[in-house]
């Protein structure tokens, strides 16, 4: 970054050398020019109110100009273009003239001017033409160098300035690139420090988007950590219990009715392992699931009244009394995950109940149609309310465990539920239940 700021600073000042240098010589030729025109403009003025040219008529023998004019060279023209008198070169040697643009211009309009460049010469000659009381033509020329050979003239200079002006850039691009760099990279040093602001405020939010985007992936990490620790831990228990029972039943060391028992307790925590399992690669399948769900247009009634149907059973087996109301609605969902979502909800609302409890669902419709759960049983602390949604999350450790609950039913619903962009609220009070609003 810093060598590209370097060279682009350098390239920058050249560019602007050679703009400067090159306008500069234009707008000083095109001076010169005017210049030039107006000096010969006023010495052919001056020659003609000197009337020394008339005063010989057609007779040019005694004219001799060449030492008293050296700068500009003087041309005496009869009306049919013929050379009368030329302070250069011998009239006689000369062609007619009558075709020169300056000539023809000073016979119509009485001045004439033109500029022939020589391109063996690499000059410019000026022509300034003047008609005479008499009807002949008086012109005055002088040469100068075309604006190519000034700025080639120019060149070793301009070379050297050039060279000079880029070793200050380079050592000025350094110094530079220094202070604008260093802040930043003090800033990138220190980027888990919210209180080191940004240098230049242009940065504010990329800077904030930095440390959130650090943040998340701090967050995520330590999440990470702590779901393998929480799911070693979760896999080990149910695991221990069952080796240790087989272990105590293959040395013989039970009798026919702890055996029995002990089968019972290898099943119900092989059943809880499996209920793990399933939960954790479901929750996989959510956070690595790079395409979108297939949704569809359903009625959440409908998907929620068929879950009621095989939740019953769990209900009455716990003691629990179900109850089911609601309005047909649609909303543009998966039907799989809106099942999953009711059945996890439901299934909680019965494991964390009490004796001879009630769980009440409802289907609410309208703009935007909600289900409604909610018990009446043991209730959540409000300390433990933000982080019912974490995984492997419990209140109640012992009876969680004891219901064959296994700490991400709730992730999974959050998850479900951020995917359908829809809302989950939760309200609580310890001993008097829980009630959860999910709104599409």
């Amino acid at each position: 970054m810093k060598r590209k700021i370097n060279l682009r600073l350098v390239l920058i000042a050249i560019l602007a050398i050679l703009a400067s240098t090159l306008s500069i010589t234009i707008v000083y030729y095109s001076l010169f020019q005017k210049q030039v025109r107006k000096d010969l403009s006023v010495s052919a003025k001056l020659l003609k109110d000197t009337h020394y040219f008339e005063s010989y008529g057609a007779d040019a023998d005694g004219i001799d100009l060449s030492t008293d004019v050296d700068e500009f060279r003087v041309t005496w023209i009869a009306a049919d273009g013929t050379v009368l008198y030329d302070n250069d070169a011998g009239a006689a040697q000369l062609k007619n003239h009558s075709n020169r643009p300056e000539i023809k211009s000073a016979f119509e309009s009485g001045t004439g001017e033109s500029v022939r460049r020589s391109d063996t010469m690499n000059q410019n000659t000026f022509y300034y033409a003047l008609l005479l009381d008499n009807g002949t033509v008086l012109r005055v020329s002088t040469e100068a160098e075309s604006i190519w050979y000034v700025f080639l003239t120019a060149a070793p200079m301009i070379l050297l300035i050039v060279l000079i002006i880029i070793l200050v850039c380079v050592m000025l691009s350094k110094m530079l690139t220094r202070q604008l760099i260093s802040p930043i990279e003090t800033m990138a040093e220190n980027i888990e420090d919210t209180s080191v602001e940004p240098p230049y405020r242009e940065l504010v939010p990329f800077a904030n988007m930095i440390r959130q985007q650090h943040t998340d992936i701090l967050s995520a990490a330590k999440a990470r950590q702590d779901f393998t620790a929480n799911v070693s831990h979760e896999l080990k228990t149910p695991l221990t219990a069952i080796s240790g029972y087989a272990e105590l039943m293959d040395n013989g060391m039970v009798n026919e009715e702890q055996q029995k028992h002990f089968v019972q307790e290898i099943r119900k925590n092989t059943d809880r392992l499996l209920s793990l399992i399933n939960d954790i690669i479901r929750l996989s399948e959510l956070d690595r699931s790079e395409k979108e769900p297939a949704y569809e247009s359903l009625d959440l009634y409908e998907v929620v009244a068929d879950c009621m149907d095989a939740l019953r059973v769990n209900a009455n087996k716990r003691q629990v009394a179900l109850y089911f109301h609601g309005e047909h609605c649609r909303i543009r969902a998966n039907r799989e995950m809106i099942r999953e979502l009711t059945d996890n909800l439901v299934q909680n609302a019965i494991r964390y109940n009490k004796e001879n409890g009630s769980v009440w669902v409802d289907v609410i419709a309208g703009d935007s149609p909600e289900l409604v759960v909610r018990d009446n049983g043991i209730g959540i602390p409000p300390e433990d309310q933000k982080r019912v949604f974490e995984r492997f999350y419990r209140v109640d450790k012992s009876r969680s465990k004891a219901t064959g609950g296994t700490g991400l039913g709730l992730a999974i619903v959050k998850h479900i539920v951020e995917l359908h962009d829809a809302k989950i609220e939760l309200t609580s009070k310890v001993g008097e239940g829980t009630q959860i609003h999910v709104v599409f």
